[in-house]
């Protein structure tokens, strides 16, 4: 009887769908039910969890953003009088208007590749996080991020880098990412060992 609730469950949280709007997503790549997905883009073998928020953002190859991750998106105006959304254009949850002004253009947000992006996290718009790059769960992102670094926190800092500086050099030059389907089968079996792995690409 459990595991019938469990799957009907399952089954209820998938046939939500998902909003995908002004998008481009890779036929490798998922958004999953509950996600609203607006003017952005996802390169292949990236996925993206359930109930996010994803918006005005360029996001790379073999990306992992897990559940309840918000990424971009408008700001109110705070240099106005109000920064209420009655006095700007656009629909929005209240329908009063008094004016229609226009806000700042939405900043894109880019999200390099081979990034993972832990539950629950907020990143701000216009914030690039670089290819490699980890962000753990409840982190609020608000400046950029480098390559293959690890951050946390609110507002989120500098944990640790994942290699060496010599190491992510040698992989932020190959772009692996872009390798061919082939080439990256032949060197999957090295992906535990960074070393042995740039070592083996290279020959």
């Amino acid at each position: 009887m459990k595991k019938l609730i469990y799957y009907w469950a399952k089954f209820f949280k998938k046939i939500r769908g998902s909003a995908i709007a002004h998008s481009k997503i890779h036929p490798t790549s998922k958004v999953e039910a509950g996600t609203s997905f607006v003017n952005s883009s996802m390169d292949k073998h990236s996925f993206c969890g359930y109930n996010c928020d994803i918006n005005h953002a360029e996001i790379g190859s073999f990306c992992s953003i897990a559940n309840g991750v918000i990424v971009g998106g408008g700001m109110h105006p705070i240099d106005w009088v109000s920064t209420s959304p009655v006095f700007y254009e656009g629909r929005d949850s209240v329908k009063k208007k008094y004016a229609t002004h226009k806000r700042k253009e939405i900043l894109e947000t880019k999200i390099g590749h081979d990034v993972w992006i832990g539950q629950n996290v907020l990143i701000k718009q216009g914030v690039t996080i670089g290819t490699g790059a980890v962000v753990g769960m409840g982190s609020v992102v608000t400046k950029d991020v480098p390559p293959y670094t690890i951050v946390g926190g609110v507002p989120a800092l500098e944990i640790k880098k994942r290699f060496s500086e010599s190491i992510i050099a040698e992989l932020l030059k190959s772009e692996w990412w872009n390798f061919t389907d082939e080439k990256l089968i032949r060197l999957a079996v090295y992906i535990r060992d960074p070393k042995l792995f740039i070592q083996k690409m290279n020959e």
